[in-house]
């Protein structure tokens, strides 16, 4: 599916090394996005790991996404703590985590390449993309240099 947004890249993963990605629902876009249906608890499991919290049954996030987001929900200023709902497929809500921060409101970093080859993975499996097809999108997200081997890596298997 395409979003609405643009992706940005900021900040300084110390698992990735590099920048990570970041949605601004504001900007024009599209985003190349992928949807997976997931439980309220699979959500809030989800958004825990991400936060670097021990994912716990209860989560009060399981209960906001019951009941709805309803356009944007800040949880925190923190990296993926502002929930959005960016749309509905068969009538379910779409949601998403993201920074507090737009593409403009921070400087960006470029993402590692371990960390756009898991990207261009993505793309390739769900968009059926090509490496020029992906290098033109990464170049359209403002990344200049896409290392060889994550343009035309092999497909992990």
């Amino acid at each position: 599916m395409d979003l609405p947004g643009a992706v940005y890249f900021a900040g300084d993963s110390p698992q990735w090394g590099g920048g990570v990605a970041f949605y601004d629902h504001t900007t024009t876009g599209p985003t190349a996005a992928r949807g997976y249906l997931v439980t309220a608890a699979q959500f809030a499991d989800i958004l825990a790991q991400e936060l670097h919290r021990i994912p716990e049954p209860g989560d009060p996030i399981e209960e906001l996404v019951v009941a709805g987001v309803d356009g944007r929900h800040q949880l925190g200023r923190g990296r993926y703590e502002t929930l959005l709902e960016v749309g509905h497929y068969d009538d379910r809500p779409m949601l998403t985590f993201t920074a507090p921060h737009g593409i403009d409101g921070v400087e960006h970093t470029s993402p590692s390449a371990a960390y756009l080859a898991t990207l261009r993975v993505g793309l390739r499996e769900a968009r059926g993309w090509d490496v020029e097809r992906i290098a033109g999108y990464f170049a359209g997200l403002g990344v200049t240099h896409v290392p060889p081997r994550v343009a035309g890596a092999a497909e992990a298997h």
